[in-house]
């Protein structure tokens, strides 16, 4: 477990972190705006992002023994915790983390650069994973995927 580990958190800094971090931060420059409300709110989104990423990563390690990472992803379908309310609530914490350095920043090129990512999460979501884990996972998948949202978590 502890290699699954150690494998999903050079995944994590390499793509999420660039994904995530880098851009936003090489998009925005170096001034933080003065409005404290946006600059709170903005840190609040961020925490909460990286603790969504987080929990994801754990349940995907401990119950999925696998990774984020295509290349090693997880043997079992990981559908409690946070997947419990959506089928991507990893891609959730991506998008909260980057919303929040729009925040903090007040830039709305952020926001253009996160429109950007959703596009980009939705087309590999619906052209490679879904039709990946259908592929492994077959008639749970199917089950799973009738019960749970894509991305609007799903409470009932």
């Amino acid at each position: 477990m502890l290699n699954l580990f150690v494998k999903s958190v050079i995944f994590s800094v390499i793509v999420p972190g660039i994904v995530g971090v880098l851009i936003p931060i090489l998009i925005a420059g170096e001034k933080v705006t003065e409005n404290i409300y946006f600059y709170l709110s903005g840190s609040l989104l961020l925490a909460c992002g990286l603790v969504v990423y987080s929990w994801c990563v754990w349940d995907f390690v401990s119950v999925g023994k696998g990774t984020p990472a295509p290349i090693a992803a997880p043997k079992h379908l990981v559908v409690r915790g946070l997947y419990h309310y959506s089928r991507n609530p990893m891609y959730i914490g991506v998008l909260l983390v980057i919303f929040g350095w729009a925040l903090i920043y007040s830039q709305s090129a952020i926001i253009i650069y996160e429109l950007f990512v959703i596009v980009c999460f939705q087309m590999f979501i619906v052209f490679y994973e879904e039709p990946r884990l259908y592929q492994i996972f077959g008639r749970d998948f199917k089950k799973y995927r009738a019960k749970v949202n894509r991305w609007l978590p799903n409470f009932l």
